[in-house]
């Protein structure tokens, strides 16, 4: 019976039990930086400016090199979007060219919702980046299809219709 108690006392000093913090899990992988070693080179940090759209949104967007503070509408990143799934999409450009916190996003975002704004402001990142440094960030950007603006929209609305394909209910009598 003291052999078993040995046995786990020994397996307990062995393995440290850390209970500092929380732990985070994600179901995502974070791109290898070697995305952005395709072609050889380090990125240049480079000022620069473009124009995302999404839905009815549009996004005026201006990188310059920094610390990675974001400035939206006035307001910080976290305070514009508070849902960390669109923080994480609009961010992901940085990812994919391995440029995170080596730029100041200035942004002015007006029209549709949310979604909308944070799928503009990723298309106008992207397309910053891609202008700063061309030859290092295009590559990575367009294999992860974030230089590619999604061209769906809102579908007009038909005569006779009640919206763009919900017809009038049906009457016999």
């Amino acid at each position: 019976m003291s052999d078993i108690t040995t046995e786990t006392e020994e397996l307990d000093t062995e393995v440290p039990i850390d209970t500092e913090g929380p732990v985070a899990y994600t179901s995502e992988t974070n791109p290898a930086p070697e995305q952005r070693a395709e072609t050889g080179r380090v990125a240049v940090i480079n000022p620069a400016g473009a124009t995302g759209r999404r839905k009815e949104a549009v996004a005026r967007v201006r990188v310059v090199p920094g610390t990675g503070k974001w400035k939206i509408n006035g307001k910080a990143l976290d305070v514009y979007f508070p849902n960390k799934v669109h923080q994480q999409h609009v961010n992901e450009p940085f990812v994919v060219a391995g440029l995170e916190g080596s730029y100041d996003v200035i942004a002015r975002i007006n029209g549709g919702g949310i979604t909308g704004q944070a799928g503009a402001l990723q298309l106008g990142v992207a397309r910053c980046l891609n202008a700063a440094d061309e030859e290092a960030n295009r590559p990575g950007l367009k294999k992860a299809g974030l230089l590619t603006r999604d061209a769906r929209i809102k579908e007009r609305k038909k005569a006779g219709l009640k919206k763009a394909r919900k017809a009038p209910q049906y009457s016999k009598r």
